[in-house]
């Protein structure tokens, strides 16, 4: 439960202390849901120095100077779009892949990955429902939790 922006960006900090290479995290919830918020944390707790929006119009953005590469996408207008972006080589660059709107592309998502639901309850209070594909996910949900 987050109650709060700051919820949302320690849930965010707890996820990047268990980092790993070719880590993906898939974002879904409505607008407003608090996506970019948990990308914003996620970015700065990985030491990301620069502003960061949502990338709704350029799709990728890729963050270089930090411990390990952070590639921010936002993929809501792709969807029933049949061009290959390349999405999926970002799994395999030894970096983090965070997938905003990630629901939009279900067949291009790699098998193992950790996907959080975001519900809003009310103005301020958001519900984070962790999934996780996979063991190394699993392990996280387990610190997380």
């Amino acid at each position: 439960m987050s109650y709060n922006e700051r919820d949302t960006a320690m849930i965010a900090e707890n996820i990047e202390s268990e980092k790993f290479p070719n880590m993906v995290i898939c974002l879904m919830g409505d607008l407003g849901s608090g996506k970019t918020v948990f990308v914003k944390a996620f970015a700065a707790s990985l030491g990301i120095k620069e502003d960061i929006t949502s990338p709704t119009f350029n799709i990728i953005k890729e963050y270089q100077e930090a411990e390990l590469p952070l590639y921010h996408m936002d993929v809501y207008r792709l969807e029933d779009q049949e061009e290959d972006l390349g999405i999926e080589d970002y799994y395999e660059k030894g970096g983090v892949t965070i997938i905003e709107w990630a629901d939009m592309i279900k067949d291009k998502l790699p098998e193992e990955r950790l996907d959080i639901k975001f519900k809003i309850i009310d103005e301020n209070t958001r519900v984070l429902v962790l999934i996780p594909h996979g063991h190394d996910y699993e392990d996280i949900c387990g610190v997380i939790s």
